[in-house]
């Protein structure tokens, strides 16, 4: 925990310096709002990145040499110290190219082999793409149906609803976390309870609540959790899907090659166990250096501090942006660290321009949940997203960007 002089309305000043990305090239701050598409990097991961593709770099699992065997050790040190972040077991985490990935995985592995035509799989509104798309591709190939949850009035999974749908013909639900659009928590708890009343099992796409509520999945009591790095402080190209270990045993692999094998000749192959079953090929090395990196970063300041810095700002933001009679916005009161609106007679993508202009980022669009959007009865969003490097002073530049454009788009 961070001390009373640096936690948490001062943690920006501290913070902000340690991330390059936060500096325009005249040494001004560059007003970054969109963390939850992608957080920008601390010096901490671009050094530890830096080393382990530079004077560290060999390859794992493969080499006698001593570089080889040291850079297998932290490459295994990486996964211990992700599946401790989230309260798991090192053989219960599965490098991925991230939760897209992960997720797929498990729709093509877990989901070809225990699901067929009568099955039903539950989601909700405000999936993101990632987390509707597989699941329409498994449908296609064996016949699985897919149900949607619907939402509260102020935009969390009504778990009452889902109570209410639920049968034993469920084999899976699958769920946001966190929401991308609203910022909206699910309860997971209560979601997989709901789930293993009727035999189902419950994944939970945890990108937005990793960087920001402390993990433990023994408590949550889900089966699957998958979330990226990159919205996490740390590199792209790498994520994690934990599951557990009785289900990781149980299911086939995915892709084929080196690392994933016991034996291989032409008339038969066997596999490794998990995790490695899933990580065919060499893996991504020195992105999950980077992804520890990040981890412990994060932990050194800590999940607790991270929470309520980030979801302070984004209820400053929804009071202040509540005062003005031309702007909706979605989502409920206490959003983590997301704030999506909509300013009356602008679209999203025009007051987007306007704010880069005044050296504001923010998200503008359908954020890859179409469904959501369709719901909320608009084409798209305007979206701002804090991170730990965001003070007030990012807030106060939006709504003076808001000013400006509507003083453009004025009648």
């Amino acid at each position: 925990m961070l001390d009373e002089a640096i936690a948490p309305t001062h943690l920006n000043a501290n913070l902000r310096k340690q991330f390059p990305g936060m500096w325009n090239l005249d040494g001004s701050p560059w007003r970054y709002l969109d963390t939850a598409a992608t957080a920008q990097k601390p010096q901490a991961v671009i050094d530890a990145t830096v080393r382990a593709m530079g004077v560290n770099y060999a390859t794992v699992h493969r080499g006698v040499y001593a570089r080889s065997a040291e850079m297998t050790l932290g490459f295994e040190a990486a996964r211990r110290r992700v599946a401790t972040f989230i309260g798991g077991r090192e053989d219960e985490v599965v490098f991925t190219r991230g939760a897209t990935e992960a997720i797929n995985l498990v729709a093509q592995t877990w989901g070809v082999e225990n699901l067929k035509a009568g099955d039903r799989i539950l989601l909700s509104t405000l999936e993101h793409h990632s987390n509707i798309v597989p699941w329409q591709l498994l449908r296609e190939r064996t016949g699985v149906a897919i149900d949607v949850c619907p939402l509260t009035a102020d935009g969390c999974v009504d778990l009452e609803a889902a109570e209410a749908m639920l049968t034993p013909a469920h084999k899976l639900v699958a769920l946001a976390h966190v929401s991308n659009v609203l910022g909206s928590v699910l309860d997971v708890k209560q979601a997989a309870e709901l789930a293993h009343a009727v035999g189902a099992k419950l994944l939970v796409d945890g990108c937005q609540a990793a960087p920001r509520i402390k993990l433990d999945m023994a408590k949550l009591g889900c089966d699957f959790y998958v979330f990226s790095s990159h919205k996490l402080y740390g590199p792209t190209g790498i994520g994690a899907l934990w599951a557990r270990a009785e289900i990781l045993d149980a299911m086939p692999p995915w892709h084929g090659g080196g690392a994933m094998i016991d034996k291989v000749t032409f008339e038969r192959t066997t596999f490794a166990s998990a995790p490695q079953r899933f990580e065919a090929g060499t893996p991504m090395i020195v992105e999950a250096i980077g992804l520890a990196a990040a981890v412990e970063w994060l932990e050194a300041i800590g999940l607790d501090v991270a929470h309520e810095h980030e979801r302070g700002l984004a209820a400053k933001l929804r009071e202040a942006l509540g005062q003005r009679n031309d702007v909706t916005l979605f989502g409920p009161a206490d959003s983590l660290g997301i704030t999506s609106f909509a300013l009356e007679g602008v679209h999203p993508h025009d007051l987007g321009t306007i704010l880069d202009e005044e050296g504001v980022a923010i998200r503008a669009g359908h954020h890859c949940a179409q469904p959501l959007m369709e719901h909320l009865g608009v084409p798209a969003t305007a979206r701002a997203s804090f991170g730990l490097y965001n003070d007030e002073t990012d807030i106060e530049a939006l709504l003076k960007g808001i000013e400006r454009t509507r003083r453009i788009f004025a009648p």
